[in-house]
This record gives C-alpha cells, sequence and structure tokens, in this order.
C-alpha cells in the first residue's frame, strides 16, 4: 500500500512550531513513518485567493487530514479563513478529521476561531486539547495509530509502540524550533544533495535545486516564511547542515585536545576546533584521532599493513552518537574529544534521556531513545549509524576484535563519557582486522608469482622502491627479464611505475 498523505492544517506564523513538530513526528517514528507522509502546504502565491485554491486542491490528493487550533482564526477570502475552507473541503471529501486545540477552552479566541470549533462540534468531530509541542505529538500519534487501526487494519508492534513512548517523552523542542533569521543559503548545499540523494536512494547528480530544496523542506530541516515567501531553516537544519552551525548556537561544536600523558594539561600537543555540517564534523574529529595516535607497521604474508591504534568503526560511532543525542538546550557545554597517551575519551552533554539508565546501555538491553530524534534519522542516511539501539554493543565488539578492553561508560560533571583504553605499550595486542589486508596480494594472486617475484613483492610491500639496475643485480637476471617482472607485477596490480627513462621506479601501488 502506498503511503497514506497527512495534510497538517493550521495558521502557519501562530502555529509554526507545532507543525513542524508534526512533520518531524510523522517522519521519526517507526510505525508512522512507515504508512504515513506530512504534507504542509506553504502559501507561496502572495495572492490568498490562488493559496487559498491550491491548498484545497492538495487536499484533494491526501487521505487524512489533521487540524491545528490556537487563537488566531487567520486572514479571510470571501468571508472565511484559509483553514476554514480546508476544513470544509476534508470534510466534503470524506477525509479523517483529527482535530487539536492548544489551550483550554476558557482561553480568548478570535471570533471565527470561536466558530470553526463550533461547526467542527456541531459536525460530531470530537478534538483534542494539547499544552506543548510534547503533547501535542503524544496525541497526533494516539490519534493515527487508532486511525490506521480502524480504517485500514495497520497496527504498531508493541515494540514500535514502546519507543515511540520513550521518544516523545525524552523529546528536545530544540531541534523543532523554525529560525526566521537563518536563510534556506546558509545551509551547506552539497552536503543537503547528499543527505536527500541517500534518503531516496538517487545518485546526487541527478538532483535538480529543486528537488533538493523541496527534499529538505518535506523533511523539516527548512520552512517557508509565509511573509516572504523565502525558505528559512529550522534548528535541526542548522546543526546537521550548516556550513558552520556556532555561528547560530556557539555550542554546537567539537573541542578536540591530543595530550602528551594520560593527564590533561595546559599545553596540548595538538588542539582543534571543529565546526560545520555534521557529517564533515564527524569526519574530521576521526581524523583529528588518526593523526594523534600511533599506527604500526604488521606484515602479514607477503602485505604490509598499516594498523590504527582504535579500531575507527568504534570511534565514528561514538563522536556520532554524541552529535545526534546531547542536550544542545544546554548552551554552555560542547562536546569534548581528548586524545591521551592511554586512551581516547569522548564527552557529550546531558545524560542519557530516561527511561535509558547506565546500568541499561552497559547490560545492553534497551530500546533505542533519543531527544533528538530528527538529527539522529538523517545521521543514519549517511550510513554512520543505525537507530536500532545496539551502537554500544557495537563499540564493545569493534574494541575486543581490535585486541583492546571493552570501552567503558560514565558521567561526569554533567557529560555523559565514553572511554576507549588504548593497548598502551604493548602495541603486539593489536589485531589485524580482514579489512585492512586489502586486495594486494591475495592468495589466487601469489600463486601466479615465482620465488623471485615474490622476494621482489615482499621488498615493495615493506616500502622499498625497486629499479631494472637493482634487480639485475641482486637477482642475477638480464634487463628484460627484469622488465618482464615488473610488466606482470603492474598486471597484478602490486606495483606501480613512477618516474621515467632512467628514473624509473617501481613501488607498491598505492603507496604515498
Amino acid at each position: 500500500m502506498d503511503k497514506l498523505r497527512a495534510f497538517v492544517s493550521s495558521v502557519q506564523l501562530e502555529l509554526e512550531n507545532e507543525r513542524v513538530s508534526v512533520q518531524h513526528l510523522l517522519q521519526s517514528d517507526q510505525f508512522l513513518q512507515t504508512h504515513c507522509v506530512p504534507v504542509l502546504y506553504e502559501y507561496e502565491p502572495a495572492s490568498p485567493e490562488v493559496a487559498s485554491e491550491e491548498c484545497l486542491t492538495t487536499i484533494d490528493e491526501c487521505q487524512i487530514y489533521v487540524l491545528i487550533v490556537w487563537k488566531e482564526y487567520g486572514h479571510r477570502v470571501n468571508g472565511l479563513s484559509i483553514i476554514h475552507k480546508e476544513y470544509r473541503r476534508a470534510k466534503e471529501k470524506g477525509l479523517p478529521v483529527l482535530a487539536f486545540v492548544k489551550g483550554l477552552g476558557s482561553i480568548d479566541r478570535e471570533e471565527g476561531t470561536q466558530e470553526l470549533l463550533a461547526e467542527l462540534k456541531a459536525d460530531g468531530y470530537k478534538h483534542k486539547h494539547f499544552g506543548n509541542v510534547i503533547e501535542l505529538q503524544r496525541e497526533v500519534r494516539a490519534a493515527l495509530v487508532k486511525l490506521l487501526s480502524k480504517q485500514f487494519s495497520i497496527e504498531p508492534t508493541s515494540d514500535e509502540d514502546q519507543i515511540a513512548k520513550q521518544t516523545i517523552e525524552a523529546t528536545s523542542p530544540f531541534e523543532s524550533q523554525p529560525l526566521d533569521h537563518v536563510p534556506w543559503e546558509f545551509l551547506d548545499q552539497n552536503v543537503a544533495r547528499q543527505l536527500i540523494g541517500a534518503s531516496e536512494g538517487k545518485p546526487t547528480d541527478d538532483l535538480t535545486p529543486e528537488e533538493v530544496l523541496a527534499g529538505v523542506a518535506l523533511r523539516g530541516l527548512v520552512w517557508r516564511d509565509p511573509d516572504s515567501r523565502e525558505y528559512r531553516a529550522t534548528a535541526a537544519g542548522v546543526v546537521l547542515l550548516g556550513r558552520d552551525p556556532s555561528a547560530v548556537f556557539p555550542h554546537c561544536r567539537i573541542l578536540a585536545d591530543a595530550y602528551r600523558g594520560a593527564d590533561p594539561d595546559g599545553d596540548p600537543r595538538d588542539h582543534e576546533d571543529i565546526r560545520g555540517p555534521m557529517p564533515m564534523v564527524v569526519d574530521r574529529a576521526v581524523d583529528f584521532i588518526d593523526r594523534n595516535t600511533r599506527h604500526p607497521m604488521r606484515i602479514v604474508g607477503l602485505s604490509r599493513v598499516r594498523l590504527d591504534e582504535y579500531p575507527v568503526e568504534a570511534l565514528r560511532e561514538a563522536l556520532v552518537n554524541a552529535l545526534a543525542h546531547r542536550n544542545y538546550e544546554d548552551a554552555g557545554r560542547k562536546i569534548m574529544l581528548e586524545v591521551f597517551a592511554d586512551r581516547v575519551v569522548v564527552s557529550s552533554p546531558g545524560f542519557p534521556p530516561s527511561p535509558i539508565t547506565l546500568a541499561k546501555l552497559r547490560r545492553g538491553n534497551y530500546k533505542p531513545c533519543s531527544r533528538n530524534p530528527v538529527i539522529a534519522q538523517w545521521l543514519s542516511y549517511f550510513h554512520r549509524i543505525e537507530e536500532r539501539g545496539s551502537g554500544f554493543q557495537r563499540m564493545r565488539d569493534s574494541m575486543l576484535d581490535h585486541g583492546l578492553d571493552r570501552p567503558t561508560l560514565g558521567t561526569n560533571t554533567g557529560y555523559f563519557q565514553i572511554v576507549f583504553p588504548g593497548p598502551g605499550e604493548d602495541l603486539d595486542r593489536l589485531r589485524v582486522p580482514p579489512s585492512a589486508l586489502g586486495p594486494i596480494v591475495t592468495p589466487a594472486v601469489e600463486a601466479q608469482l615465482n620465488e623471485r617475484q615474490k622476494k621482489m613483492t615482499a621488498r615493495l610491500v615493506q616500502g622499498e622502491e625497486l629499479t631494472s639496475r637493482l634487480c639485475e643485480q641482486e637477482f642475477s637476471v638480464t634487463r628484460d627479464t627484469a622488465n618482464r617482472d615488473f610488466k606482470l607485477l603492474m598486471e597484478l596490480d602490486i606495483a606501480e611505475r613512477r618516474g621515467g627513462g632512467r628514473s624509473t621506479r617501481y613501488v607498491l601501488r598505492g603507496s604515498r
């Protein structure tokens, strides 16, 4: 079955936060995103009459109508506001109407709003009251689940219900904020293109600028100002895609320090203030660790393998989790990355959201839950994390497979910390991961080499440069034989030629 289109109707400026929060709910809830897609019509035309007609046409293409009401009635067109017309059109088409009213019935509302609510009651539609966006998300989800079960025989699993409950309770209102002072152009268009391509399974080169903008708007990373008709960013859009998110939110950065010993000091050997679109920030943080840790060489068969002191996949997972799940409402703290001689520490502001506890994380028996579900979901589209809640288990397994002790989880002065113990002076304990062996000298390739060619390969693997003259002398062969040997090694992608004429030399393919 195709996804059901749910039209979200409200006075735009008055209820922009609520509109975005419902949009985020339908896009991040594991159950709802499988069966529904939000439709938020933004009034682009200057003429209210044209906007009204286009909204009504859009409703004709939807299967569910969600109405959110507060105080304002909206601009009247021929006596009725646009949302009033939208409601009547949905009723005329026989769409299920789910209505939500902000505040208690006793608050002062415009006359037209009171008339709309009276009509809603006379038509037999019930509505739910809510006080904030968290309550609205809870009520909208309950109504949609009931509707999908009753009319379409679609029901969530108990796990999906539990995850949704925990996520809504933990969700921070931070990421759903529409920012009226941050234009769409502030965001990195190339990273946005990658995000939309990854989420829709399309080649990025095939996406037009209009498709990219429509994609990020649909996913709640930008919103359209109904007065200026310009696209502006939400907080989630700035954090994920901002060229420098700290220009808007100064705490959105990673402070990285590398120390010479096992204790912090006032003179780190390396320091970086890492800012930028979130996927690029993760890569830069991994690079920081790479250049400040050791990389012993190991000879495996005929291959010369460069090892990492820590498993990159575990470090990347920890960094992404720190970015996705930190407390962004804590504006006084940044994410901290510390590289010591004996460990790597990643510190993220805030404690795990309830009902997740350190004990549950350590045991691995918890359901996934994030205070920033939209940010977490979009990072998953970059294939950097999974949302199944098994991230800490994967980190533990990666460390053990690498020959290291498992990471430890804890809290420290308002930070949630992951500590990766290093090998100390015993670098021999590091294990060679299968992926590090690479395709240079597989058994099938080795079988095609004679003993002389194997010796030549071994020397290349150890970092030597070979020449025809050297091989003539070392192996007592003619120039033609040496040239034939090098030709075979190049055909097998073991060696590559550098220079020309008398300066010709051969090195391991891909070496610097």
